[in-house]
C-alpha cells in the first residue's frame, strides 16, 4: 500500500505537463499555418501584378501591330539597365492612345501597377532583318513595403507590310 502512494505521488503534476506539451505542439502548428497563410497572400498578389504586366505589354505590342506605318515612334527609352532605362522619351500619342501623354498606355501602367512610373518602363523597337521589326517591352513596377523592383518582358516580331 506504501508503495502505490508513493506512485501516485512521484506521478503528481504529469497531466498538466503533458497539456503543456500538447499546448505548445498545437500553438506551433496554428503559428505555421498562419505564416504560409502570409506566402500565400504575397504570392498571390505577385502574380496579379505580373499578370497585370503581361497584360499591359501585350496591349501596347498589339496596337503596335495595329500602327505598323508608325511603329518606330513608340520607342520609349530604349536605353539603360534593367528597370533604370534612358536614351528619349516617346511623344507619340495617335488619338490620345500611344504610348504618351495622358491618358496613354504609361498612364494605364502606372495607374494599374505600384511604383511604376514613365521612366520605369521601356519600348524599344528594331530592325533585324527588311520589313521586320523586333518590339521588345519592359514593364518594371515596386510593390508596397519592397526595395527591389520587378519586371515583365515581352519580344514580339512584327512583319512590316
Amino acid at each position: 500500500m506504501a508503495t502505490r502512494r508513493y506512485l501516485v505521488k512521484r506521478q503528481a503534476g504529469a497531466a498538466l505537463l503533458e497539456a503543456l506539451v500538447a499546448i505548445l505542439i498545437f500553438s506551433m502548428g496554428i503559428i505555421a499555418l498562419m505564416g504560409l497563410q502570409a506566402v500565400s497572400i504575397k504570392n498571390s498578389i505577385d502574380a496579379k501584378y505580373r499578370a497585370d504586366a503581361a497584360y499591359l505589354a501585350n496591349q501596347i505590342i498589339g496596337q503596335m501591330w495595329v500602327d505598323r506605318a508608325n511603329i518606330n515612334s513608340y520607342a520609349h527609352h530604349p536605353a539603360g539597365a534593367l528597370c533604370s532605362f534612358s536614351g528619349a522619351a516617346s511623344t507619340y500619342d495617335p488619338n490620345m492612345t500611344g504610348v504618351t501623354p495622358n491618358p496613354g498606355w504609361l498612364k494605364q501602367v502606372a495607374d494599374t501597377l505600384p511604383g511604376a512610373t514613365s521612366d520605369f518602363q521601356q519600348v524599344i523597337v528594331t530592325t533585324p532583318t527588311a520589313n521586320t521589326r523586333l518590339v521588345t517591352v519592359t514593364v518594371c513596377w515596386k510593390a508596397p513595403q519592397e526595395t527591389i523592383r520587378h519586371n515583365f518582358v515581352a519580344t514580339a516580331e512584327i512583319n512590316m507590310p
